[in-house]
């Protein structure tokens, strides 16, 4: 019950990832502030963690959007009076497709939501938390921010940049009682992953296989494990890690 009574602040909260964060924090007894794009799949998971507005706010809209962001923290601020977590799964994949296939639209709507999102939600969180003197956040990067993979150029390019941006920001936070770190899921068995693996099938002429691999363990990760090791990085164990890269994907970058 480390988290009871915090405000935890989730974006893509009702994603696979992030809803399983969501009910993470909430067995905690945590205050939520969950952001999605859709109203209705965001009253849906308060209705299903059980929680009241006096417990649970909700934000819909575009995290590319900065008026938005700022809508959402002023909108905890109000509830809640403080943030004290702040995690970002909201994550696009955009298409499977080589780079010279990719429009520049699709590969700047990877970078709107992956990157600018995460720097919008960090950018106006930040001086909350070091007014507390207190904070812990943590971005998502991937496995394809470590290394690279067929036909993502746009997606892993921007994990890539996620998890620089994490190490910058924690740079500027060695002693101001904020943490910034990233997590680095490999293949999780979620709603996304299952597009990634139908557009793979339409480049394998049917057979995904031609550019997916499971994990040397055999498996895809689930939502839960990866939730568990963001629940780690933003609690008192994980006190003396700041600017790190959680890396959870079943040994997929092991070389």
């Amino acid at each position: 019950m480390e988290f009871k009574d915090q405000v935890v602040m989730i974006t893509g909260s009702t994603g696979g990832i992030g809803k399983a964060c969501a009910e993470r924090y909430a067995q905690d007894e945590a205050k939520l502030v969950l952001l999605g794009r859709n109203k209705k799949r965001l009253e849906t998971l308060r209705s299903e963690l059980k929680l009241g507005e006096d417990r649970c706010i909700i934000c819909s809209g575009d995290i590319s959007d900065e008026s938005y962001v700022i809508r959402s923290i002023e909108q905890a601020m109000e509830s809640f009076g403080r943030i004290d977590v702040l995690v970002n799964t909201a994550g696009i994949s955009g298409p499977s497709v080589l780079a010279e296939d990719y429009s520049y639209e699709d590969f700047k709507a990877c970078y709107e939501t992956n990157v600018y999102g995460t720097f919008l939600t960090m950018k106006y969180a930040l001086p909350i938390m070091k007014a507390q003197k207190k904070g812990a956040i943590v971005n998502t990067g991937s496995s394809s921010g470590i290394r690279g993979y067929d036909l993502e150029s746009a997606y892993g390019s921007s994990k890539w940049a996620t998890i620089g941006l994490t190490k910058n920001v924690a740079a500027e936070n060695p002693d101001t009682g904020v943490r910034v770190n990233c997590i680095s899921p490999g293949w999780v068995d979620t709603k996304m992953m299952a597009q990634i693996l139908e557009n793979y099938a339409k480049m394998g002429d049917g057979d995904p296989s031609v550019y997916y691999n499971t994990s040397p363990m055999g498996r895809a990760g689930a939502p839960e494990e990866i939730a568990d090791g963001v629940y780690f990085l933003t609690s008192e164990k994980a006190s003396f890690i700041n600017g790190s890269n959680l890396v959870v994907d079943g040994g997929s970058t092991i070389g």
